[in-house]
């Protein structure tokens, strides 16, 4: 499942592919944007590594990654609440956006 940010509200995108693994269930993708709500999508983040042991967050252009990055801090505490010290690996992914090509930023948010 896909998690894009629209003001603060998850809402669930289509799977195209950026989710997939060969020979792995789809990894949930969070998908932010320049007007996330950091709160919101700090918890969908520590909700996800909570459930499935990782998460991956992604973000097109400069408010968007800065959103990200304030997020995943956040979410970073709320981990360690629970004992899970959690590390960002940033990497970049080309997407296609209606015909386009862009280039996002993508984060690994795993234990450590």
């Amino acid at each position: 499942m896909n998690h894009e940010f629209t003001e603060g509200i998850p809402q669930p995108a289509a799977l195209n592919g950026l989710g997939q693994r060969s020979g792995h269930a789809p990894i949930d993708v969070i998908k932010v944007s320049a007007q996330s709500r950091t709160s919101s999508v700090a918890g969908a983040v520590a909700g996800i590594v909570r459930e499935h042991g990782r998460a991956t967050v992604q973000a097109i252009g400069a408010g968007a990654v800065n959103q990200a990055v304030k997020a995943m801090a956040i979410a970073r505490g709320y981990l360690l609440l629970d004992g899970i010290n959690v590390v960002i690996i940033p990497s970049f992914s080309d997407v296609d956006i209606d015909g386009a090509e862009r280039t996002a930023v993508r984060f690994a948010v795993e234990p450590r």
